[in-house]
């Protein structure tokens, strides 16, 4: 059976496609594969065939990391291997196939290692255990400098978990490219359906009654077809679904097809996002054509433009409405990065809608026609006022919407504050992100009202509205919204009453293509980069010496006047502590980060520190290499009540970890905080604001 090919890998590879550097099968050799020093090495099986690196309690035939590195000071760098590629120079793009299996359990990520470059790209990972090979595609963007792949398998602690990897192919394109002249199909899988699925069509002597591929242009050539003829309902549905791209996909995407019989049948392809979202891009009916080919071996050609600004796979979908619903063939599946059309708008870029308000109010305007407008304000943080979202000392917008009676001759009491976006394009699906904070309303379903104004009818959509109390902490609001005509949108806040009535802050407002869920699953951790919102990213406690734990937590701290109230990210989400209540004064605990690779260029680390209450002690900054700190960063005393952001740059030509020490001071209200660390290469684009703890504003 031909479906069978769909659904388990066959290892040999055609040797028809070209190979690139960097591809090896393992079988008598790394091709040039090593393993970084700093980490357990891959083991090559002795019969050859495959790389290992397993989760064994004796180790026998693994080395050991040189005494006193970073790896030999923590057990979670010792339990991953990493294996490197050699040097890659493919300004094209290309894509990597990996052949891999995971027993019990486990983990496996791909890295891009550039060259001078401190911190790795991630491309894919997977947690997934598997009886058998599986495997997965990933897309090697265009760059015109040097790299290497970067494998990184880290085995479960239970016992035979192993993770291996039986071959790496990189050829030239995009992933989604096919001829299925390879038996792995490119990835491409049948969708199963009990009676119509996708089968291969050609090779020798197979098959006669179906025509040449397009290809080759002759039976020896391969490629893809369904057929109505096991067809059993009214409806039957067979897809043929592309891995999933590792990048966003805009661009053209090309196919060959054959649909010659007399038509019985919906021939369409649409886009599927990881949601499980589809998108129709192209169906035969567009091709407006009144009469079928009379040559029934006769391929079409089809070139659609795709706008994906987020990973998705390719789905060809027939549905047939009997068993003589025909028969319909795809084969040479192509992708440029290059529109098809000329006429083809480009992406739009959304960042043109971002404001964090620390320099005025980017494209934003007001509309004051119906009210009073958002101001500009810095505020000094204290019990009764917030710093902004942005670094806790600089400015956000600030709708004060009580109003002193007899200031207006004839107000009503009903005040509005409107701050307009930039024009949005329509047909077009968002992710909006604002922080805002809530302080003096009793009833809040209209404090924050978000809207769309489109364009033509100036009628306006609502998207959101606040319907709780904020607490006086910076929350996080997310929105997905989809516009079917240009449109701009409105953050409005609405006094009932002079009687129920406060004020409303605004700040660090971002926009995405797509949708938010979308967004927040596609995120793949980078070493070193985290907000603590699904655990602890790697990093782990230092036992040595520490009298207590730094604690993952959400809210406020237990112990009154210390600590914040809501992490920084969201206000809902989590953060890391010190809890100071059970230790001594000048006791310490130190949180260290996952091993970080040297590089010539300066690195920037970015992250926000929460210091407040009367006893409070210090935070320190550590570079910790070969057993031994340098002190980058530290803070000493109450700083504020707000979440401040912290600015180090710093240089290290060796791997490193981060160190974050945290001291109990003189009393129990000595809670210190951190959350949302982020490394970038290169030197830091900010400065760090001091803030001092007082009560006045200044107000724009």
């Amino acid at each position: 059976m031909f479906s069978l090919l769909l659904f388990t890998f066959v290892a040999s590879v055609c040797s028809q496609s070209k190979l690139l550097p960097g591809s090896c099968d393992f079988e008598s050799s790394t091709c040039g594969y090593t393993p970084d020093t700093h980490f357990r090495s891959w083991t090559l099986n002795k019969d050859g065939r495959f790389v290992t690196v397993d989760s064994t309690s004796e180790g026998e035939h693994q080395e050991a990391p040189e005494e006193g590195g970073v790896a030999a000071q923590r057990g979670e760098a010792s339990a991953r291997g990493v294996l490197l590629s050699p040097v890659l120079d493919q300004e094209d793009w290309s894509c990597l196939r990996l052949v891999y299996q995971i027993t019990g359990a486990g983990g496996l990520e791909v890295l891009l290692r550039s060259e001078g470059k401190g911190f790795d790209r991630p491309l894919w990972s997977s947690q997934a255990p598997s009886d058998s090979w599986v495997i997965s595609s990933m897309d090697l963007p265009n760059t015109t400098e040097p790299y290497r792949v970067a494998i990184d398998g880290s085995p479960g602690e239970l016992q035979g978990s192993s993770v291996a990897i039986f071959e790496i192919h990189i050829s030239p394109g995009y992933c989604l490219e096919c001829n299925f002249e390879e038996t792995h199909l490119c990835g491409y899988r049948n969708q199963w359906n009990t009676n119509v699925n996708w089968y291969i069509g050609g090779g020798v002597a197979v098959q006669s009654d179906l025509p040449s591929d397009n290809t080759y242009s002759n039976k020896i050539g391969h490629f893809m077809y369904v057929d109505s003829i096991y067809a059993k309902t009214f409806k039957e549905v067979a897809k043929l679904v592309s891995p999933m791209t590792t990048v966003p996909m805009s661009g053209c995407l090309g196919f060959q097809y054959q649909r010659g019989e007399k038509p019985g049948n919906r021939f369409s392809v649409y886009t599927r996002d990881q949601l499980g979202q589809y998108q129709e891009v192209w169906n035969a009916a567009s091709e407006n054509q009144t009469n079928w080919v009379a040559d029934p071996s006769e391929w079409i050609p089809v070139q659609v433009d795709v706008k994906a600004p987020y990973p998705v796979q390719v789905v060809f979908e027939v549905a047939f409405n009997s068993q003589r619903g025909g028969r319909v063939k795809v084969d040479d599946i192509t992708f440029s990065s290059e529109f098809c059309s000329a006429d083809t708008e480009p992406t739009f870029d959304p960042s043109i809608a971002n404001c964090d308000f620390e320099s005025g109010l980017c494209h934003y305007t007001q509309d004051t026609n119906l009210g009073s407008a958002w101001k500009r304000v810095a505020v000094k943080p204290n019990l009764f006022r917030n710093g902004d979202h942005t670094t806790g000392a600089g400015s956000f917008l600030l709708s004060q919407s009580r109003v002193t009676p007899g200031s207006r001759p004839g107000a009503r009491f009903s005040y509005v504050s409107r701050l307009v976006s930039p024009l949005l394009p329509g047909n077009m699906k968002y992710c909006l992100r604002a922080h805002y904070s809530l302080r003096g309303f009793s009833q809040t379903e209209q404090a924050l009202v978000v809207y769309l104004q489109h364009q033509s009818s100036k009628k306006q959509e609502k998207v959101w509205t606040q319907g709780e109390r904020s607490k006086g902490i910076w929350i996080a609001n997310d929105i997905t919204f989809q516009t079917t005509q240009p449109s701009k949108l409105l953050f409005v806040s609405i006094c009932r009453s002079f009687w129920d009535c406060g004020s409303v802050a605004l700040d660090d407002i971002s926009l995405s293509l797509g949708d938010c869920e979308l967004k927040a699953g596609l995120s793949l951790s980078v070493p070193g980069h985290c907000d603590f919102e699904a655990g602890l990213c790697g990093y782990t406690q230092d036992k040595r010496g520490d009298a207590g734990d730094w604690m993952w937590r959400r809210g406020s701290t237990p112990t009154s006047y210390t600590g914040p109230r809501g992490d920084h990210t969201t206000g809902l989400g989590y953060y890391m502590y010190m809890e100071a209540s059970p230790m001594m004064p000048g006791q310490g605990v130190r949180l260290r980060s996952r091993a970080l690779r040297g590089s010539h260029l300066p690195k920037c680390l970015r992250f926000f520190y929460h210091m407040y209450g009367s006893g409070v002690g210090e935070l320190r900054v550590h570079l910790a290499r070969d057993g031994e700190d340098t002190l980058l960063w530290k803070r000493a005393g109450e700083q504020s009540v707000a979440w401040l952001r912290a600015v180090v740059e710093y240089h290290s030509d060796y791997q490193h970890q981060i160190v974050f020490e945290a001291t109990r001071g003189s009393s129990v209200r000595s809670d210190i905080a951190i959350d949302d660390i982020v490394f970038e290469n290169g030197p830091c684009k900010e400065i760090e604001i001091h803030v001092a703890n007082g009560s006045s504003n200044e107000i724009e």
